[in-house]
């Protein structure tokens, strides 16, 4: 008697998207390597970090206490880019080696890019900006 191992295939566009979407949280993480992934839970270790900074300096500026939420948000914009972009070889061999079935995706993973590397680029370049503003001027530009 042989018994068949078969494994859920993996969505590259909808994993794509978790990362765009929600990818400060983890859940493409949770969604392709399940509860046991370290980085999924680094993505959430930002929101008790937050927490922490808030409470042991009350008086810092907001952007400081939302910093680690920030810098998590942004890793999900980078992994959204670097799952949408692999090749749809490596991504089945990657996600779904035992699925019997090979990905195809379309332009809706193209529209994910864009809107990734949009808002990805803006939000880098708006907290970097904000950051030094707040180190090199005190704050006195917003």
């Amino acid at each position: 008697m042989t018994v068949s191992h078969h494994t859920s295939h993996k969505n590259k566009t909808f994993a794509t998207l978790l990362a765009f979407l929600v990818g400060g949280l983890g859940l493409q993480r949770l969604y392709l390597r399940g509860p046991r992934d370290p980085w999924l839970w680094a993505h959430l270790a930002a929101l008790p970090a937050a927490a922490a900074i808030a409470a042991a300096w009350p008086d810092a500026d907001g952007f400081y206490k939302l910093l680690p939420i920030m810098v998590s948000g942004l890793v999900g914009f980078l992994e959204a880019l670097v799952l949408g972009l692999m090749s749809d070889e490596k991504w089945d061999a990657r996600f779904n080696p035992g699925s019997g079935m090979q990905s195809d995706t379309h332009w809706p993973l193209a529209v994910v890019l864009v809107a990734s590397m949009m808002l990805g680029a803006g939000s880098l370049i708006a907290t970097i900006s904000r950051l030094f503003d707040l180190l090199y001027t005190g704050g006195s530009y917003g």
